[in-house]
């Protein structure tokens, strides 16, 4: 396992970055024995209760702790060449800023690593946050081109008028959201007459509902669905078997699912950022 050594922004390596390490598909991790010396610990069974404390801390703001601690057995150096195990534990960033939080506040490499990991762990938080918006961005864009698809098949199975369609998209939710219709749907969301829930949809829950449209879609048209109670009935059949999925792999129901800010606001940031970018193209011509 490779070990990457960064610098900070004053272009010193700092000594938390030189013990980082990296698995084999590029996830970064530290082993609490390298973090106990960095913090100098010289007994590393006095760090094993800051591990103890970061772990409930974890768990507490919960988060899986499985994500961010994994305990392990490590080979160690002991005189004439020799080897013996000792129990170790793999830690991410996020365990690392908890234990940090944790540790004896009155060693100096304490204060300071406090800081870098704050700084860190935010840095990530807002990468996160980039990526949480273009999967959204993606996914809402995709939604809006197979709900079009999905109202020509449901068209060719005779939903014609508008209400109708309405009546035909409420069992798809039922279906998906345990027989809560649109209309249920925004009020459990607390969401403005004018907001649409689409919009207001986590990446995680537009997957569910891209999934539901897209399924749908290719029922009407495989089985040749025809006539609008037949429809309905199978809207409904794929939205339920939607959820049963989710439910049996563990995840969290989608009317559950926290309430994301408006779309909108994204959208209007990437095509600025898209004309920024052009702009910079055709100065540079």
């Amino acid at each position: 396992m490779s070990k990457e050594i960064a610098k900070t922004t004053e272009g010193h390596i700092s000594p938390f970055e030189q013990i980082k390490r990296e698995n084999d598909a590029g996830m970064e991790y530290w082993s609490s024995r390298d973090f106990a010396k960095v913090l100098d610990y010289g007994d590393y069974r006095n760090f094993e209760g800051v591990i103890e404390k970061a772990k409930l801390a974890c768990f507490n703001s919960g988060h899986r702790l499985e994500d961010h601690f994994v305990d392990v057995t490590e080979m160690i150096e002991i005189g004439k060449g020799g080897q013996r195990p000792v129990k170790t534990v793999l830690l991410s960033r996020y365990a690392c800023y908890l234990a940090i939080q944790n540790a004896d506040p009155s060693k100096e490499i304490v204060a300071q690593g406090q800081t870098y990991f704050a700084i860190q762990t935010r840095r990530q938080e807002l990468g996160d946050e980039r990526i949480e918006e273009e999967r959204r961005l993606l996914l809402r864009e995709e939604m809006r081109r197979h709900n079009a698809q999905l109202a020509d098949a449901a068209k060719g199975a005779g939903v014609v008028k508008p209400i109708d369609y309405a009546v035909f998209q409420n069992h798809g939710y039922m279906g998906l959201y345990g027989g809560l219709k649109m209309e249920d749907i925004h009020r459990r969301k607390q969401l403005k007459k004018s907001q649409k829930i689409l919009d207001h949809m986590g990446s995680t829950e537009l997957a569910a509902n891209l999934f539901r449209a897209t399924q749908a879609e290719e029922k009407l048209r495989r089985d040749k669905v025809q006539g609008k109670a037949a429809a309905n009935k199978a809207h409904h059949e794929v939205g339920a078997k939607v959820r049963q999925t989710i439910q049996e792999l563990g995840g969290t129901m989608p009317e559950n699912l926290p309430v994301a800010d408006g779309i909108k606001k994204f959208e209007a940031q990437k095509q600025k950022r898209i004309g920024n970018k052009d702009a910079a193209k055709k100065k540079e011509k």
